[in-house]
């Protein structure tokens, strides 16, 4: 698995996946639904699957003396580090912002604030793409462009739910948005569910992945 992973890293990787990372910056930008970062690591996975294919990348894995079902979460468990890194990247520039800017200015008016909070809600993003575009694509790893059209709507829907919750419902409104200092318990619990949501949800596309891929026909 270490192998594929660094085949992965460096045959695969799109530069996107590199670029978008810097992505965690926009937490400066006020008023900005800072979920829509996590849209962009998506699209960074879509770019690296469909390098892949364009370099004919299954074929020759395949080709490889690795199990078939490996394949596809080697491919997943690398997109996941990206996905993690940009969590972190966030969450360490969300609280430098914290300390270098007064707390009305920390405030956000088309989301949650860049706390820790929004890695929860960043989290059950991702963790929901991975899901629907992996399990997609893995049917038919020809055709990228249909599961991330389905991944990416999803993504869409899901930021736009949250910014509704962060203007309709009071925990969203008042527990859960503003500094991490603020409300610390709440923002920790609504972190480690979303991680929990994002475990579960990238491992169950592994799963399902591996059972589809090891049925196509290469």
């Amino acid at each position: 698995m270490r192998q594929l992973i660094k085949k992965e890293i460096a045959l695969c990787v799109h530069p996107t996946g590199y670029i978008f990372l810097s992505f965690a910056l926009l937490t400066f930008v006020p008023n900005y639904p800072y979920e829509m970062i996590f849209f962009f690591s998506c699209l960074s996975v879509f770019f690296c699957c469909l390098t892949a294919r364009e370099n004919g990348d299954v074929a020759f894995t395949c080709a490889l003396p690795v199990k078939k079902r490996l394949v596809p979460i080697a491919r997943i468990l690398t997109m996941s580090g990206f996905q993690c890194v940009l969590l972190v990247l966030t969450g360490a520039v969300g609280a430098i912002k914290g300390a270098a800017v007064p707390a009305e200015m920390y405030l956000n008016y088309a989301g949650l604030s860049a706390n820790i909070a929004l890695l929860g809600n960043a989290a059950i993003v991702l963790g929901t793409f991975n899901l629907v575009f992996f399990a997609g694509y893995y049917k038919n790893p020809e055709k990228v462009g249909i599961p991330f059209v389905a991944g990416g709507a999803l993504v869409v829907l899901l930021i736009g739910i949250f910014i509704v919750l962060r203007w309709t419902v009071p925990f969203f409104m008042q527990t859960l948005n503003g500094l991490n200092s603020e409300n610390a318990p709440f923002k920790a619990l609504w972190l480690l569910i979303g991680l929990t949501v994002y475990a579960v949800l990238t491992a169950a596309a592994c799963k399902i992945s591996a059972n589809r891929f090891e049925k196509t026909d290469i």
